[in-house]
């Protein structure tokens, strides 16, 4: 009689009591990293999607002058008429940039365009469609005007000495134009993290070399070099690296030595070739993790000197899932940038999902709008960790949580866009 063989923890299983969620997973990782403490003082124009490394404080109010919000006519609150029609004299100009020079009398008024100073003498100004132009120096209002009306006054937007934009904060397309506002050409903001990347495996070949039996080409470094252009830091791509510990030793010393991130994609498995771990207990600090999530259950997290290491797994997909689940949260860690949880929001599903709870799982989906406007989603086909074509035909993933079961179409479920990244 055959004996029974015990089964060992596999990626098929659906809970693994050791196993991690990805919130404690991203937890555990951030709550490890000190935010670099260097910074670049760069031209204004450079700085768009850097992350500021002092607050920014305004020397003047913004706007500097108490000013027109409208085209029409600036006159003193005093002389406006509580009932019927009164007229009143035109005794001058006010253009943006050209103050009016004298002084309003009673019953007087200033013609004032939109963006110039409010005269000392006025603190209201009509409307120009709510006037009768009588002739070139008299006008006709009535009532119901109240003081301080279409007045943009000093400061109302931006105090002197008020903290405009704060440290960590990412600059964004408006906040150039409110830089420039303040007559700030150069600002300091962090170091971009310097990050190195390789791929493992002897099957492994770059774009241009021949194929034998059994080899493929390394699209890993690519999809890598994608992700990791889209989060502003200097890369160093160190290309394949074949399975020999030496090798790996001398490549991932040399990393760590110029990096404050290291990233490696396969060889973190229990295959016999997979030799990261073994490395990495000699030249570092290493924590082997096995998360609650599909694809992407292994996950090398650790130290080498001060640069961190993350060993991803080899699939296509798992790798690109993984970096944004726990690399792009670490490499926000390092700019300074506060925890944020990703954006979700939901959709209806128009495909069927089979799933077990147990684990968190990351379909990849196409999201769109149906012509009433309701948001939908649907699969891009195969889900498999070595199918990369559902990543690069997706635009968002749908996440299923842990206690999640299988779905059904018209469900409603969470969904993430890539753009919210």
């Amino acid at each position: 009689m055959p004996q029974s063989i015990e089964k060992q923890p596999s990626c098929n299983d659906p809970i693994e009591p050791a196993a991690l969620t990805v919130k404690q997973a991203v937890e555990e990782i951030t709550g490890r990293i000190t935010a670099l403490d260097q910074y670049h003082q760069i031209n204004l124009r450079q700085s768009h999607r850097r992350i500021l490394f002092e607050d920014i404080c305004s020397p003047f109010n913004v706007p500097g002058h108490d000013n027109s919000a409208i085209d029409g006519y600036a006159l003193a609150s005093r002389d406006l008429p509580a009932e019927g029609n009164k007229t009143f004299q035109i005794v001058g100009s006010a253009f943006a940039g050209k103050p009016f020079q004298g002084i309003i009398g009673a019953d007087q008024c200033v013609r004032i365009m939109t963006g110039a100073i409010v005269p000392d003498q006025a603190d209201a100004i009509v409307i120009q469609e709510d006037v009768n132009r009588l002739d070139d120096q008299t006008i006709e209002l009535g009532s119901g005007h109240r003081q301080h009306q279409n007045i943009r006054f000093s400061g109302e937007d931006i105090r002197q000495g008020k903290v405009v934009l704060p440290r960590g904060h990412r600059i964004k397309a408006a906040d150039l134009g409110v830089l420039a506002s303040l007559g700030i050409n150069e600002v300091k903001v962090v170091r971009k993290p310097r990050v190195s990347f390789f791929s493992t495996g002897d099957e492994l070949k770059s774009i241009g070399q021949p194929l034998q039996k059994g080899e493929i080409y390394d699209s890993n470094r690519y999809s890598l070099f994608g992700l990791l252009s889209d989060c502003d830091v200097d890369l160093i791509d160190m290309g394949v690296v074949r399975d020999d510990p030496d090798s790996l030793r001398q490549t991932l010393l040399s990393a760590a030595s110029n990096s404050d991130v290291v990233l490696t994609s396969g060889g973190v498995s229990v295959g016999e070739a997979d030799y990261i771990k073994g490395i990495l207990r000699q030249i570092g600090q290493m924590e082997f993790w096995k998360i609650l999530m599909k694809p992407g259950r292994p996950l090398t997290f650790g130290q080498i000197d001060k640069a961190l290491f993350f060993g991803l797994p080899g699939n296509p997909v798992a790798v690109m899932v993984t970096f944004y689940q726990f690399v792009l949260p670490a490499i926000n860690a390092l700019k300074g940038l506060a925890p944020q949880p990703l954006i979700q929001m939901q959709a209806i599903c128009n495909s069927p999902i089979r799933k077990n709870p147990g684990r968190k799982e990351f379909q990849r989906a196409i999201a769109r709008n149906n012509d009433q406007g309701e948001l939908q989603v649907e699969l891009t086909g195969r889900q498999g960790s070595g199918i990369l074509t559902s990543m690069s035909a997706a635009n968002c993933f749908i996440v299923l949580d842990e206690q999640s079961g299988s779905i059904e179409v018209g469900d409603r479920v969470n969904i993430e866009l890539f753009e919210s990244y």
